[in-house]
């Protein structure tokens, strides 16, 4: 991606920046880390999307993009630091003084989860909640990973499984380890029970204060 040419959007950028940081958008006053961004990129892909505007500060002042290098940057945190690799899109907006913001768009994943390579090789999914990215637990990860793996497939439900949902449909948002006692299973036999249930759509995840929960989907 080379060359972007920007485009006046001074009140457009304004008005991107008056919504504040939220569950779909946040600034990044400069790029110099790949992996950083990576976590956003995959935060967005895992939720609903998002993005970034790069060249503006955390309060919201306009600084501008340092760099054309930034563009380069994001690109290796979506192709290298990303698995799978994400498709971004990047527009470049000229506000007042000629400082140029970078919108960049991640869009939801089809391939979920969309992890990001930390160091010594470990991979880890993130997730955007508000305004922060948080590192997804493990049994979401796996839980994404059955949706991938089963799709299509029919399924039958178990005693446990109508459990969980009797519980879920009750109002009641539970974590793994929370619905093993409930059941009186291990909790990674709970843990394969809610993905399975992911799976076939009848279940989905919130945050809530010390963590994500498995919930009814509605």
């Amino acid at each position: 991606m080379k060359d972007i040419r920007s485009i006046k959007g001074t009140y457009y950028i304004r008005r991107l920046i008056a919504e504040g940081e939220h569950e779909h958008q946040d600034f990044k006053f400069a790029i110099s880390d790949a992996r950083k961004i990576a976590r956003s990129i995959s935060a967005f892909a895992n939720n609903d999307g998002g993005r970034l505007l790069v060249g503006v500060k955390d309060n919201g002042a306009i600084a501008g993009v340092r760099s054309e290098e930034d563009i380069y940057v994001v690109e290796q945190a979506a192709e290298m630091f990303c698995r799978p690799e994400q498709h971004i899109e990047v527009a470049a907006f000229r506000t007042d003084g000629g400082a140029v913001v970078m919108r960049v768009d991640i869009s939801r994943a089809t391939d979920r989860p969309v992890e990001v390579k930390e160091g010594e090789g470990q991979w880890k999914a993130y997730y955007r909640v508000a305004d922060e990215n948080i590192a997804a637990p493990d049994f979401m990860v796996r839980a994404w990973r059955a949706r991938r793996d089963t799709c299509g497939a029919v399924m039958s439900l178990t005693g446990s499984e109508h459990t969980l949902l009797a519980a879920l449909e009750a109002g009641h948002a539970v974590t793994p380890e929370e619905f093993a006692r409930q059941a009186r299973v291990t909790v990674s036999r709970a843990t394969d029970i809610i993905a399975r249930l992911h799976a076939i759509d009848l279940i989905d995840f919130q945050y809530e204060p010390g963590g994500f929960k498995a919930v009814i989907k509605k």
